[in-house]
């Protein structure tokens, strides 16, 4: 028999850039210790498209699975339901976000939010901005009393989007959370904007959350990365001081082939991304291609 649940609210994650969003989930079931609530059937939504190998064997692949978990608040005020999706499913989106739509208002779901994260410019020792969008008014109000940022323009791509649209057609009211990772590493786990998206959450919905594990692991990889970064300037610095100052006017034929494959290469996965700005860099042309770089990062994930 079914708990009784007290006014919920629905926060849903999803892999993305940084693994902000999906960081933020497990971190929010782990602390709270939430328990699972139902799992909804993937057959319909997933295709295995590769298997894994180990050992010269075949292991048994299964689709990505997508649950629904609860914290049950103890003063019987506000629970917490908390949908995880490993996997964004290739078509038919909005069908899937559709189906849990449903289940959340059956189970009494009137606000969602979900989380996502917002590339940039900052330095990995920046603090992580947050910003925000949301689809009715009181939300963003809410959120920008938080020092929440407003999205002025842009998307949301993925179902972070096609969720919080389908949620409005249902009447329902909720937004979506962006912490900011740096755009050079979007491809690497950035806890640092899973923290402050999760400060903002808890802020806001004045629930127990314990975020010392979670400030320390981010404090590590901003270490990591601030120093990996530097050093790199660092070479190429180096490597300027010591070759022409002056860069040419345009690519050599040999060279624009080059980068357009590296820009297919990025187009295609991003993590590649950051090995076209250091031939951009090397070749000296990064002033020239760098509104098209910066396009490979203009969804929102």
């Amino acid at each position: 028999m079914l708990e009784k649940i007290h006014h919920p609210s629905l926060v849903a994650v999803w892999p993305g850039m940084g693994g902000v969003a999906i960081s933020a989930g497990y971190y929010l079931m782990a602390k709270l210790g939430m328990h699972t609530l139902m799992e909804f059937p993937s057959e319909d939504f997933f295709e295995i498209e590769k298997i894994q190998v180990e050992h010269g064997l075949i292991q048994a692949t299964h689709a990505p699975r997508n649950r629904l978990f609860i914290w049950s608040d103890p003063n019987k005020q506000h629970d917490l339901i908390l949908f995880i999706g490993e996997a964004q499913p290739p078509t038919r989106g909005a069908s899937f976000c559709r189906q849990i739509i449903n289940r959340a208002m059956e189970l009494g779901v009137h606000q969602v939010i979900t989380f996502a994260a917002m590339a940039t410019e900052m330095r990995p020792k920046h603090d992580s901005r947050v910003f925000c969008a949301a689809i009715d008014p009181p939300t963003l109000k809410s959120l920008r009393n938080l020092s929440a940022e407003p999205l002025e323009s842009g998307s949301i791509s993925g179902l972070n989007g096609v969720f919080l649209n389908m949620a409005a057609e249902h009447g329902m009211t909720g937004g979506c959370l962006l912490g900011e990772i740096p755009m050079i590493f979007s491809q690497i786990p950035f806890p640092k904007a899973s923290l402050a998206v999760l400060e903002k959450f808890k802020q806001s919905n004045n629930i127990p959350l314990d975020l010392t594990e979670l400030r320390t692991q981010a404090k590590k990889v901003e270490f990591t990365l601030e120093d990996f970064l530097t050093r790199i300037e660092k070479n190429a610095a180096t490597i300027d001081s010591v070759t022409d100052p002056h860069p040419p006017a345009s690519p050599e034929p040999s060279q624009r082939d080059h980068i357009e494959k590296l820009f297919r290469k990025a187009a295609t996965d991003r993590s590649h991304a950051y090995e076209l700005k250091q031939e951009l860099d090397r070749l000296k042309l990064f002033s020239k291609y760098e509104d098209r770089f910066l396009d490979l990062f203009r969804d929102i994930g």
